[in-house]
């Protein structure tokens, strides 16, 4: 007992930690100078929601609702958002939403490959400190920079990927952004078909950071990952 209270105790300093450190880098981001964006922003928008969630969305870039507020996904993009996670019980701030671009592109283009340059360390450094254990890209920019591949969402939507980031092991799951529903209302059944997969895929990961499989010898626990990954490609995780 002496000792698991000792690992409780370390890893709720450990997210102590790594929540003060994204505090520290986002006031840090938020003065970003590194590409041309900045002349036009209102605001950095770096990100919100739970820092420690084990659910993150990365988006394209800020539109204009996001640069004057500072909040990612506050649109109408944001408010389908909102109502697909509605859907299979979650809420905002359960999750943790970012963007690969911080500032907002002038009439919302599509990012730049210098821009995504400049910026793709902030969001890799948002990764590191939150360690979700599934990243939902939303549309192609998000899935290709974080994927590392050229494949484009149609093809690889609600496709779970292990992957890992930095120190993160985790799961990619492409879908498509909500802003696709907007304008293509038949989209609205894909991205609904995609959202509902989300819980079956969280409670698997669960699973692999769970107490039961941390308190197991080092074989064994071993052997329980792994049989966790095998049950996802099994499912489609691979390409």
């Amino acid at each position: 007992m002496r000792s698991a209270g000792r690992a409780t105790m370390t890893a709720m300093s450990d997210a102590a930690e790594r929540r003060a450190e994204l505090e520290r880098r986002a006031a840090e981001w938020r003065g970003c100078q590194k590409c041309a964006l900045a002349a036009g922003r209102t605001q950095v928008v770096v990100g919100a929601g739970n820092p420690d969630a084990g659910l993150m969305f990365v988006g394209e870039a800020p539109g204009f609702h996001e640069d004057r507020q500072g909040i990612p996904f506050v649109g109408q993009a944001g408010k389908l958002l909102e109502s697909l996670l509605g859907e299979i019980g979650l809420s905002r701030d359960r999750v943790y939403i970012a963007n690969v671009l911080k500032c907002r592109p002038p009439g919302n283009r599509d990012p730049q490959p210098d821009e995504i340059d400049a910026c793709e360390e902030h969001l890799f450094a948002q990764v590191e400190l939150i360690q979700p254990r599934v990243i939902c890209t939303l549309g192609n920019f998000a899935t290709k920079l974080l994927s590392g591949q050229p494949y484009g969402i149609t093809r690889v939507h609600g496709k779970p990927q292990p992957h890992r980031i930095g120190s993160v092991e985790l799961v990619l799951y492409p879908i498509f952004h909500p802003a696709a529903a907007l304008y293509t209302p038949s989209m609205l059944d894909t991205l609904r078909a995609d959202f509902a997969q989300l819980p079956e895929l969280l409670a698997a990961q669960r699973g692999h950071c769970s107490s039961d499989i941390a308190g197991m010898p080092g074989e064994q626990r071993l052997d329980q990952v792994a049989s966790g990954w095998c049950q996802l490609h099994m499912h489609g995780a691979t390409i």
